[in-house]
């Protein structure tokens, strides 16, 4: 064995060692901008993560609902979103976060996912309803307000196909367009079952009865339903109700939408 041999034999551990430090260096150093992106594409623009701030591992961002690629009229929610990642899942080509809101939810999920699937362990978070304003239409027309909660179950998703329950409740709902108020509370049930998914919109309470069902897949979404006005606010409601839709019977009107 030669000189030179001898002393790369001996070196190589050492060299080793150093790479895997860099490596491990740059990974601890990666920031938290490297994946607040992946939001944004993953939703089409209509949800993400602005502002960020510290790491991949510990870091934080704000929330931000907007039209897609327009952002002139995008809503922040208050407060913001904070991660950790762990490290040592990265080694069997997985991620797991840590996530919570600072204010509209307080107790943690995780995020587990890797390149064919994903799971979001049950959680519930509030946010007030003029949130939605920056989804665009019909949202910003209406200018709701009030509160809104999305409670979800164990969420999955295998090659691009969810698996999941997602309910929304919005509770004393107002509009800008209307002078009742509220015009009542509703729920809003989506059933995630692989290539195509369902909801389900009923309503609690109010002068506004809302209800419809519809079906979502990546091919179509459809959505029939019908809105109506309790009989002592016809005349303050009608207004509205011919804002939502085409009329159907008697003080009632169809809500359809297909795509």
């Amino acid at each position: 064995m030669t000189y030179w041999m001898r002393r790369l034999r001996v070196a190589l551990p050492w060299l080793v060692v150093a790479l895997l430090s860099a490596a491990v260096v740059m990974l601890a150093m990666l920031p938290a901008a490297w994946i607040t992106p992946q939001f944004a594409k993953q939703t089409r623009g209509h949800v993400n993560l602005v502002n960020p701030a510290g790491s991949l591992w510990h870091g934080s961002a704000t929330l931000m609902l907007a039209a897609g690629s327009d952002m002139s009229a995008a809503t922040l929610l208050p407060g913001r979103i904070e991660w950790h990642t762990a490290f040592w899942p990265l080694f069997t080509g997985r991620v797991r976060m840590t996530m919570r809101h600072s204010e509209a939810m307080p107790e943690p999920i995780t995020v587990d996912a890797s390149p064919r699937s994903a799971t979001v362990t049950p959680g519930t978070i509030a946010v007030p309803a003029s949130l939605l304003s920056g989804l665009g239409a019909p949202f910003n027309t209406l200018d709701l307000q009030g509160n809104v909660q999305l409670s979800w179950s164990d969420w999955r998703s295998f090659n691009r196909e969810a698996f999941g329950q997602l309910t929304v409740t919005l509770t004393d709902v107002s509009s800008r367009v209307s002078m009742v108020k509220p015009l009542g509370s509703y729920r809003v049930l989506f059933q995630a079952q692989g290539e195509s998914s369902t909801l389900d919109l009923t309503t609690t309470k109010g002068p506004l009865m809302l209800t419809g069902n519809g079906t979502v897949s990546a091919a179509s979404t459809s959505f029939r339903g019908t809105a109506s006005a309790a009989p002592e606010a016809r005349d303050n409601l009608a207004g509205l109700l011919n804002l939502l839709g085409r009329p159907s019977g008697p003080d009632t009107v169809a809500l359809t939408f297909v795509h």
